[in-house]
């Protein structure tokens, strides 16, 4: 196991916390509640229909306090009652309501599915604006990235982020990576451009978002816009951008977009042979993550882990 994804578990262990499983019935999440109980990463809840059976009175609180949530939005306490009955909704107010510190979701159901009671629901940590995703990116080589993990961000939820929206994004995964992997990010803004080379509205966005957080953040290492390739091979650093403090080292990647970043992590995945986690939520005032449909049952132990580390500091 990478030390990196080691540290992880380890951390989860040294703080229990109640994590809560949606898609209960998928024997990878039977599976893997059970290997997270044996090595106590965390307290698991898992969201059967005999849980839920058997918890009629919480299903009906969780209903009542989620019509008080969003009656204000039109939401009727009929449909509420009718929304509590879904694990991921039930799953997600426990969590609101402090009778689960995380929630793991995804391994039947669509990032959306998982993502919008949690927008709906839980709403952005204090001094946020926006909620977004990363994805941990394990490599079979440790020269890659930090020891051979990087972070992947937005590749979940944003769509097409402005200046402020892209420039939180990075605020938020620096912050993920020194809680979850290590103290020395090194951030890569990525573009089609390096530095000038070229020009339109979307290098100007990535570029922009760069230099505020260059300013917030005077002594990491942060550059943007860059290429990829000149983000990751220090033989085109040195070619594309001499200058480069990054020299072809980076270990944060933020894309542009939804559409880069979601391509990019799966061609990564798939062609790099690396290990995807995620997406994991950052921006959130409880840790909601969720589960690729594609996902083994390792993979949902380690995003266990990771959101038992995330519970433990929201």
């Amino acid at each position: 196991m990478n030390p990196i994804i080691q540290k992880i578990y380890t951390q989860a262990q040294s703080n229990l916390q109640k994590i809560v499983l949606a898609d209960a019935h998928d024997s990878r999440i039977q599976a893997a509640a059970k290997i997270a109980t044996d090595q106590k990463i965390a307290d698991i809840i898992l969201l059967t229909k005999e849980y839920l059976h058997h918890n009629l009175e919480t299903q009906n609180n969780l209903a009542q306090n989620l019509f008080q949530l969003r009656s204000d939005k039109g939401l009727t306490l009929n449909q509420a009652q009718e929304l509590i009955t879904q694990p991921i909704y039930f799953g997600t107010m426990m969590v609101k309501t402090g009778l689960a510190d995380g929630l793991v979701s995804g391994a039947a159901s669509t990032t959306h599915d998982t993502f919008k009671p949690g927008l709906q629901i839980i709403k952005t940590a204090p001094n946020q604006n926006i909620i977004s995703s990363f994805f941990i990116m394990e490599f079979p080589h440790p020269d890659i990235g930090y020891q051979g993990i990087m972070v992947f961000a937005d590749c979940g939820i944003n769509i097409s982020p402005d200046t402020p929206t892209l420039t939180q994004i990075t605020q938020q995964s620096i912050d993920s990576f020194v809680k979850l992997i290590g103290p020395s990010p090194r951030v890569a803004l990525l573009s089609y451009s390096t530095n000038g080379s070229s020009i339109g509205p979307s290098v100007d966005t990535v570029h922009q978002a760069a230099q505020i957080i260059k300013s917030q953040y005077p002594d990491l290492i942060i550059e943007g816009e860059i290429q990829a390739d000149a983000a990751l091979s220090p033989q085109v650093s040195l070619q594309k951008n001499p200058h480069s403090q990054l020299s072809g080292q980076a270990n944060i990647l933020i894309f542009p977009d939804l559409n880069s970043g979601n391509i990019g992590y799966k061609l990564v995945e798939r062609l790099a042979g690396a290990k995807a986690y995620g997406p994991i939520s950052q921006g959130i005032a409880k840790p909601i993550n969720d589960l690729s449909r594609g996902c083994t049952v390792e993979d949902i132990v380690t995003t266990i882990a990771i959101t038992a580390v995330q519970a433990q500091t929201s």
